[in-house]
């Protein structure tokens, strides 16, 4: 289907290919709801007339359709009753044409925050600018790969934009998003929804709270390492980020001591080769990343206690 011979491509007379052919359509039952299904369909807005009597100049060829009956909701022309051979007498002074609204105006979509990197739990607000504002019933926030919105809101008339709140974000909600509007027209009135806005991609980080454990010699006691010996910590976590670290803290009785080691696997390992005194107390991991310009730290672990013991010494009794 085609509309031509108009003052804009929104506006014409209407035409279809039948069998490789244009041809165009007699105005006999043409009325406003089969002129709706039209603009719809053309990506064209809301119906404004219907035209009839070769109002955009008669057509040439054959008369393709000399019956069109629609509800006005049909997505597409041939989903309404079309018929080629009514009997009926029409030349192209009875070609049918359309007046609609235009092309709706793409919305703009914007995070008003100055980054893209949210944490779990946070709400991320959209911004969705519409225009014109007249018209509008509802605008919508959609994912990619979702049909149904995540965020619908009523539009105000006075305002130029909507916001749109993504409450409790979740890590599989992070992704691309646009907007996109409804405009109330149509005959019977029924929503027509705008293109969508150009995407906008948002990440979620969600730290989960790393694990640790030690390794050292089997003859240590549990809990402890003996004094002179060597001694590992491993913290991991179950979620890596690019570009991460692990922090280990010891907590002592003489305050806190903190060391850091890049994050390259999921897995990382902190080795003490000559244990003292001073390496007892509670140790804790913690995951930290920076993404988009955010730092973001997991949950400290459980404390593991870690005790520094002498060497068993072994007394032999020597009887007379």
């Amino acid at each position: 289907m085609r509309i031509v011979n108009g003052d804009h491509h929104c506006s014409g007379r209407v035409e279809v290919n039948l069998h490789e052919k244009w041809g165009t359509i007699c105005d006999h039952d043409w009325d406003l709801r089969a002129a709706s299904v039209v603009c719809s369909e053309l990506g064209c807005g809301f119906a404004e007339s219907a035209s009839r009597g070769a109002e955009f100049g008669p057509g040439s060829g054959m008369i393709a359709l000399r019956s069109v009956h629609c509800k006005g909701h049909e997505s597409r022309l041939i989903h309404c009753d079309a018929f080629t051979n009514r009997n009926s007498f029409c030349t192209h002074q009875n070609d049918a044409g359309v007046k609609c609204s235009g092309t709706l105006m793409e919305p703009r979509l914007s995070v008003l925050s100055p980054h893209f990197v949210f944490s779990a739990g946070e709400s991320v607000h959209f911004y969705c600018i519409i225009q014109p504002r007249d018209r509008i019933s509802n605008v919508h926030l959609y994912k990619h790969g979702v049909d149904t919105p995540l965020v619908t809101q009523s539009a105000d008339p006075t305002q130029i934009g909507v916001s749109l709140v993504l409450s409790d974000v979740e890590t599989f909600q992070q992704g691309s998003y646009s907007c996109q509007y409804n405009i109330r027209g149509g005959f019977p009135p029924h929503p027509i929804r705008s293109p969508p806005s150009h995407p906008v991609n948002i990440t979620v980080v969600d730290l989960l709270t790393p694990h640790h454990w030690y390794n050292t010699s089997s003859e240590a006691p549990a809990g402890s390492v003996i004094k002179g010996e060597s001694f590992n910590i491993t913290c991991s976590t179950p979620r890596q980020y690019p570009g991460a670290s692990f922090q280990l803290r010891l907590v002592r009785s003489n305050g806190t001591v903190r060391q850091s080691l890049p994050a390259v696997s999921q897995c990382v390992t902190f080795t003490f080769p000559n244990a003292q005194s001073s390496n007892e107390g509670y140790y804790y991991c913690l995951y930290r990343v920076q993404l988009g310009g955010r730092t973001f730290v997991s949950r400290e672990s459980q404390p593991l206690p870690i005790a520094i013991k002498g060497k068993a010494v072994l007394k032999v009794k020597v009887g007379i």
